[in-house]
């Protein structure tokens, strides 16, 4: 089984809902780390919804943050520290703003397939 440690960075997240981190097949990956940055000018709010596909085509979803407030400059640290997230192949976290192309997210993860 190999292990890889990874980033993923996705930029210019906005009101559609952007996907920051889809499991690979044959993979469960272990979220270490996820950070969103606000580079608007004004205050936002953003919403952080994992995605589980064991459930078939539908899945569920559940939120990992909803409405949380980021101030202009500043950033929200999704998981980390004592926190981490497991995903299972197709597993996914989606992103959205308040605001158009407003968000920067950068995610760790380990991915061991």
């Amino acid at each position: 089984m190999a292990n890889t440690f990874k980033n993923q960075i996705t930029t210019s997240i906005g009101t559609s809902g952007n996907d920051i981190y889809t499991t690979p097949s044959a993979t469960t990956t272990t979220v270490i780390g996820a950070s969103l940055a606000n580079k608007h000018s004004a205050a936002i709010t953003i919403s952080a919804v994992l995605f589980d596909s064991s459930l078939g085509v539908n899945g569920t979803t559940a939120y990992l943050v909803k409405d949380a407030p980021i101030p202009v400059g500043g950033s929200l640290v999704l998981v980390g520290g004592d926190q981490k997230v497991v995903l299972e192949t197709g597993d996914k976290i989606t992103v959205t703003s308040s605001v158009a192309s407003s968000v920067d997210a950068v995610i760790s993860v380990l991915e061991q397939s």
